[in-house]
């Protein structure tokens, strides 16, 4: 019954909203401007250009020409971007996610400016920890503020648009690089602004990002969560171009209410001890909330699925090849400084082209196909390499076939990270989770993304230095584990409803079911749902079975 009352409201929302999909995108200036923002994301790969630089080397000096060091030069920004993701639920629900934005920008920006003008390395160092906690914060405030802003129609290609603008801003810093590379030649004569100018053009997309938030509107559910509904309905019909008496903003505003309502009814039902709102009790119900994604056995199958699968998308070697593409592409035998960084930049044009198709059909395909074939066409690249490399790395000049070949190789990797783990596992990650604990869960999620992406930024040149091609045999291996651990323990969630990941992650606590029947009580109080609606249309619903069966009777006469 409560199924058919939420499929009832959902359906009258549908008739009177506008054009979904990429259409209704485009057509909602609002919301696309909202999308444009997100390219900030795939600003951080505008460094793996500058370590290969001749000038940035003089200068840092044994920063970049140790492997450990170099190692942590790259790694400092995933770990402050760790730190930064943890503390952005509070932030985000204290200050507003668009105050949250803002402040994650000044931070960003404090730590841009400190790289740029930096003469030692303790400055690259601070300025890039500094840097990685606005990243970090910036990589989970700009989803929340955009899926909190969007009208639902537009909702799914708005987060494929991300995953989108992640990779063009990857591809233009990678081709940046490349350009600036040449400012007072490439050698000895080579000019700072070389790795002072890409390191400085990190400051206009941010700038922008600060100064437009500004003139966007607040999240309209942090404004209900704040008590201010009048102007949650004023966002609305805005985002909307409707008046606030139209009856498609009363009921997303009542959606909206109805969620606030049901979260702090989930708090006070599992916590009505901490419910005084003092800074204690607050510190102490988020702990317990946290604390119950391990006490509960389908949470914790959750937790994990997350928490691996964010593990495996690191350990496929991504960011190794993003971060140390021009070392990489030198070790497989290109000579030469210009054409190791001409290469990395068909690094980020390869994988710009491969996201397309993943955001137009992932939801036909299926999670699982996506993933498993794209890590085990990853672990080919990286075994493939591993032997080109080990028959030859000490013999290019002589077999430069065999050096293209493995470049070429690296490029495909590049595709099938660009199609399958790069926006598949967010995906997945987001849409495991029982609607009470969603965020906490995203957040666990998040923050396993970015600690192995630090490991991995840390580690990748102490073992190209000492194991050589090994380190494909590496990545290679996690790749593979990481297909086998999607196609044995990570059930499909295409098309499935909240209810029914209960079922397919083992649940005997019902947890997702309970949610739904609370959340519909809800509704029903405020207007939402209508049993006798619901009623309705069952009786319709059999009546038409029940005349199709009859017909099919005297057909069969």
């Amino acid at each position: 019954m409560a199924g058919g009352a939420v499929a009832l409201t959902t359906s009258r929302r549908k008739t009177l909203q506008g054009a979904s999909g990429w259409h209704g995108l485009v057509h909602n200036r609002r919301v696309f401007l909202i999308a444009i923002f997100a390219s900030l994301g795939g600003l951080p790969g505008v460094f793996s250009g500058v370590l290969a630089m001749h000038s940035f080397d003089v200068r840092m000096g044994e920063a970049v020409d140790d492997a450990g060091k170099k190692g942590w030069l790259v790694a400092i920004l995933e770990l402050g971007a760790w730190a930064g993701v943890l503390m952005t639920g509070y932030l985000a629900d204290k200050l507003s996610r668009k105050y949250t934005i803002v402040l994650a920008v000044v931070v960003f920006v404090v730590g841009v400016i400190v790289q740029t003008a930096a003469f030692k390395p303790p400055s690259i160092f601070g300025g890039r920890f500094v840097t990685g906690l606005g990243v970090g914060s910036l990589s989970m405030a700009v989803p929340l503020y955009n899926a909190e802003i969007a009208p639902p129609e537009v909702r799914g290609s708005l987060v494929g648009l991300q995953q989108l603008a992640i990779t063009f801003g990857i591809m233009i810093s990678f081709w940046i690089d490349y350009g600036t590379n040449y400012i007072g030649g490439t050698g000895e004569g080579q000019h700072e602004a070389a790795w002072r100018i890409p390191l400085a053009l990190q400051l206009v997309p941010a700038v922008i990002l600060g100064i437009g938030i500004l003139f966007m509107p607040f999240s309209p559910r942090w404004l209900v969560n704040q008590g201010r509904d009048e102007e949650a309905i004023e966002v609305l019909a805005r985002m909307r171009n409707l008046s606030q008496d139209s009856e498609l903003v009363k009921i997303e505003f009542l959606e909206i209410k109805a969620q606030y309502l049901f979260e702090k009814e989930t708090s006070e039902l599992k916590f009505p001890q901490y419910q005084d709102d003092s800074f204690i009790s607050g510190f102490k119900l988020g702990f317990y909330e946290y604390l119950s994604l391990l006490t509960s056995k389908t949470l914790l199958y959750r937790v994990a699925t997350g928490s691996l699968t964010m593990f495996f998308q690191q350990w496929t070697g991504i960011n190794a090849i993003l971060y140390y593409a021009p070392s990489i592409f030198q070790q497989l035998g290109l000579t030469g400084n210009s054409i190791s960084l001409l290469a990395t930049g068909v690094v980020g044009i390869v994988m710009f082209i491969a996201t397309i198709p993943a955001i137009i059909w992932v939801d036909q395909l299926g999670r699982k196909p996506v993933l498993i074939s794209g890590a085990f066409l990853m672990a080919a690249c990286h075994f493939i390499v591993a032997i080109l490399t080990g028959l030859y790395r000490d013999s290019w000049a002589q077999h430069a076939a065999a050096g293209w070949a493995a470049c070429v190789l690296v490029w495909i990797f590049t595709i099938g990270f660009g199609y399958s783990w790069g926006p598949c596992a967010w995906i997945l990650v987001a849409e495991i989770w029982p609607l009470s604990i969603r965020g906490k869960g995203l957040s666990i999620a998040a923050s396993s993304n970015w600690m192995n992406n630090f490991i991995v930024g840390q580690v990748t040149p102490s073992m190209l230095e000492h194991i050589s091609y090994g380190t494909f045999i590496f990545f290679g291996s996690f790749s593979l584990a990481g297909g086998l651990f999607i196609w044995f323990f990570v059930p499909e969630t295409k098309g499935l409803t909240l209810e029914e990941m209960d079922d397919v992650f083992g649940a005997s606590e019902g947890l997702a079911a309970a949610d739904q029947e609370r959340q519909d009580t809800i509704m029903r109080r405020l207007g939402l749902l209508d049993d006798h609606l619901d009623e309705k249309k069952v009786d319709e619903e059999n009546g038409s079975v029940k005349e199709k069966a009859s017909e099919d009777e005297k057909v069969a006469a």
